[in-house]
């Protein structure tokens, strides 16, 4: 049984324990007390509980505030497959009646949205009311994680830690899943993808059951192998009670997504098997995992029921827990975690009795389940200023390296060598960099990248800047905004967040800002996001100039999935291949993991825009130079191969290396180097080899 090889003698303590027992954690109401309500799936029109059961639980030995039953005492068969659910008095604040109600196991590591619990007998409760049941295989004494048909994982073959990416060589391709494909729905083409659908943009030998015909996943072609991307990271891959979208209404966290789970044209689910395979696929390709987690609010999460007192507060409700720094937070209709109320109780994570803020011990649990289980080896925290506890956000970052460094430790490392393989980022489009400077988190979204490289390739300044040229130093090198490491930002031309001017994909922004020529613009700019301080991240689609089929407004714009399709036009096929050979440039090129920037050279007489820096150290036998041009300016008959352009301060090359130009994929001679012609909205970048 594969699931198992997961280490789990360190694993989280009430995981351990959920391994013989049913196990409910602080309901707030115990008198009646909590009951397991379990049985078998009955397929039907709806489909129904068979066979059920109904057992009280006690308070563990384990510690106050834990309810339990052990397994061998609920009349279960070996190898059977179960779903249950939680029996519990409905504790929401926000409810005139408080009947009894079934809740998902906020624990689950599988959930079944097929078999809904009933409706309260109560005009106060609607469908939102109703919870998925929970499911767990019952083999040998254990009750074990599986898929609501009894799929388990299979991780042999895994990746070995080490041959995995390090932080400094990583490019992250951020994907919604939803939009790896297309469905209809009422007459246009909106988001509809799997983990299946993605696993065919990793692994060339997946058969791309969504895409037959499409060009780009032939045999033998994976478009995010070929592209050469190092990280994938997934909006969240947890279970959300929302169809398609994003997926931002988490519900179930430590189950993977119901519907990002089917597969097959009987459009099954197994969300457990199907996301392990992608997670594995991605480790074989040499790409690290990194999962999106939503966690300032949730959105009909079943502790809203059982204890809504210690886990929520209701946005809008005037609650001195609704704000941060005297700044409303927003719950987007879901209800927001409380993360400054302190109880004393059973951690469902050491183990131990202590005062804790319950969210925070389900959050970092739920950690644990992801690290261990899906050995994910990144974190995107979504919305940090949400959250509202800087403490909360140290405190998971923390655990997060302590998990990572036990797997790594476990695989026979130096555990000192861990930290430069897992981190933790951060989404805040305001920027907090007191998170950076306080190390409470890995590293941060620069949100300002994306503004100065979109003003730069109009040919403007960034309304921050009074010159040019110090738009163009900023977005170069992160830390002249106040980052401390180009490992701290996040650097990105677009991401997921596309409503409204200056946001939307590269090529509706130019398009919107009347340029009619995009491709060089286009290429100039992830010619810059590839060569700057900082870790880059590719938004889908971006890598060959996708555009917005539905409008970028309210929350249609969360239905415009990526057109693959497009991937193939010739001038967009171009891109690709351009962004292609900076990817690979640097994943291999260690002067572009470093911090060394100089700049070597500005232009700015008759109406020309033309900077020019090294990365790495000039004269050294590890340096690259862009050489990039933010303006209509082309030299003089720049096809006859005497005209030049000359950049006085070109450093020398050490003796027996030679200059590699990579955008066009050629080698230039010592001589020619720093006299080249150049071109209007156009970026030259030269390595030496």
């Amino acid at each position: 049984m594969q699931a198992a090889n997961v280490s789990l003698q360190q694993a989280a303590d009430l995981l351990v324990h959920k391994r013989t027992h049913f196990a409910l954690w602080r309901p707030a109401v115990t008198d009646p007390a909590p009951e397991l309500v379990i049985g078998i799936f009955a397929p039907g029109d709806p489909p129904t509980l068979a066979n059920a059961q109904t057992f009280p639980l006690s308070p563990s030995a384990k510690g106050s505030d834990l309810w339990d039953i052990a397994a061998r005492d609920c009349l279960l068969e070996n190898g059977k497959v179960y779903h249950y659910w939680f029996k519990v008095t409905d504790s929401n604040l926000y409810k005139e009646s408080h009947p009894r109600i079934l809740c998902t196991d906020p624990f689950a590591t599988s959930v079944d949205w097929r078999l809904m619990g009933p409706r309260p007998d109560d005009p106060a409760f609607g469908e939102e009311d109703r919870y998925p049941a929970s499911v767990v295989l019952y083999k040998n004494g254990e009750l074990l994680p599986c898929d609501p048909d009894g799929q388990q994982p299979d991780w042999r073959n895994d990746t070995p830690l080490e041959q995995l990416p390090v932080n400094t060589q990583l490019v992250i391709y951020e994907l919604p899943t939803a939009w790896a494909r297309t469905r209809k729905e009422g007459g246009i083409m909106v988001a509809g993808g799997t983990f299946r659908d993605v696993l065919a943009l990793v692994d060339p030998a997946a058969v791309p059951f969504s895409f037959f015909g499409l060009a780009v996943l032939q045999e033998g072609r994976a478009h995010l192998r070929d592209l050469g991307i190092t990280a994938l990271e997934l909006l969240p891959p947890a279970d959300s009670f929302v169809r398609g979208g994003w997926g931002y209404s988490t519900t179930n966290y430590l189950a993977a997504d119901h519907d990002l789970g089917l597969y097959g044209r009987d459009r099954k689910s197994a969300p457990m098997t199907e996301l392990a395979r992608l997670i594995r696929a991605c480790h074989q390709m040499g790409i690290r995992f990194f999962a999106d987690m939503v966690m300032a609010f949730s959105a009909r999460n079943p502790y809203r029921s059982i204890n809504f007192p210690d886990f929520f507060v209701k946005a809008d409700s005037g609650d001195p827990e609704e704000y941060s720094n005297g700044v409303r937070r927003d719950g987007f209709g879901s209800d927001l975690f409380k993360y400054h109320y302190e109880v004393e109780t059973y951690d469902p994570f050491s183990g131990e009795k202590q005062k804790l803020v319950p969210a925070n011990a389900f959050m970092v649990t739920y950690l644990d389940h992801w690290m261990r289980f899906y050995r994910i080896d990144g974190v995107r925290i979504d919305s940090i200023v949400n959250i509202a506890s800087w403490d909360f956000i140290q405190h998971f970052k923390n655990i997060g390296h302590r998990i990572y460094q036990e797997r790594w430790s476990a695989q026979g490392h130096n555990p000192d060598e861990a930290g430069a393989r897992y981190l933790v980022t951060g989404e805040e489009l305001a920027m907090p960099l007191d998170l950076i400077h306080q190390q409470r988190i890995d590293s941060l979204w620069n949100e300002y990248f994306k503004r100065y490289v979109r003003a730069a390739i109009l040919g403007q300044n960034h309304p921050n800047e009074q010159n040019f040229e110090d738009t163009v130093k900023k977005m170069v090198d992160c830390r002249l905004l106040g980052y401390g490491d180009g490992s701290q930002a996040i650097n990105y031309v677009t991401s997921h967040d596309v409503e409204g001017y200056g946001n939307e994909r590269l090529y509706d922004f130019l398009e919107n800002s009347g340029i009619a020529e995009k491709e060089q613009r286009i290429k100039l700019a992830f010619s810059c996001l590839i060569t700057s301080v900082g870790v880059p991240m590719i938004f889908a689609g971006e890598e060959f100039a996708d555009q917005h089929d539905v409008p970028a407004e309210g929350p249609d714009k969360q239905l415009d999935a990526v057109n693959f399709e497009r991937r193939d036009d010739p001038w967009r096929a171009r891109i690709v291949d351009h962004v292609t050979r900076l990817v690979h440039l640097r994943t291999y090129y260690e002067a572009l993991w470093t911090n060394d920037t100089t700049f070597i050279h500005s232009d700015f007489s008759e109406d020309k825009r033309v900077m020019a820096w090294v990365r790495g150290q000039p004269g050294s036998r590890d340096m690259v130079v862009i050489v990039a041009n933010f303006s209509d300016y082309m030299t003089p008959n720049a096809r006859d191969k005497r005209s030049e352009y000359v950049i006085n301060n070109w450093p020398q090359l050490p003796e027996g290396m030679r200059w590699y130009e990579v955008t066009q994929d050629r080698t230039v001679s010592v001589r020619w180097a720093g006299r080249e012609p150049i071109f209007p909205w156009e970026a030259k970048v030269y390595a030496a080899v």
